[in-house]
């Protein structure tokens, strides 16, 4: 009597190959019910609405509640700066100073800003915990301290 040409190994190859596509078309068919279930909304369902409090609704809003905004309240642009001159010299204290590379920071007394300090906008020589008045300006890397002298 001949033996099969199928081995052990063979059968259970294929007895999984078989248990995979079943599962891959119960997966399949598990997506479609979901899809039915959520499926396409109508847009009425898809709209919400933004209440008084700026929160997300499904209900509209209510009219009464509605604010009136005058068209000539609205400014466009940068509000207007307040024409108050601002304090140029400013007080602090050096936090930092390197003077072999020359630079280092000050701690402005009022805001407590870190700002940069190079040696050439020095009136003199300093050290650390030093008190001092300076100016600001805008430098390519932010603020930068100028005008920098020593408080006796």
């Amino acid at each position: 009597m001949a033996k099969t040409q199928d081995s052990f190994n063979k059968k259970e190859k294929e007895k999984n190959r078989r248990k995979k596509n079943q599962e891959k078309q119960e997966r399949r068919e598990q997506r479609k019910a979901d899809k039915a279930a959520f499926g396409p909304k109508s847009f009425e369902d898809m709209i919400s609405y933004v209440d008084e409090n700026g929160n997300f609704s499904s209900t509209p809003p209510d009219p009464s509640k509605r604010k009136v905004i005058k068209a000539e309240d609205i400014i466009l642009g940068v509000s207007p700066r307040d024409s108050a001159p601002e304090e140029t010299t400013r007080q602090g204290r050096v936090k930092f100073f390197n003077e072999e590379k020359g630079y280092g920071f000050i701690i402005d007394s009022e805001t407590k800003d870190s700002i940069f300090v190079h040696i050439n906008n020095l009136s003199g020589p300093l050290r650390e915990n030093d008190r001092v008045t300076f100016e600001v300006e805008r430098g390519p890397k932010g603020l930068s301290a100028v005008n920098v002298k020593l408080v006796k």
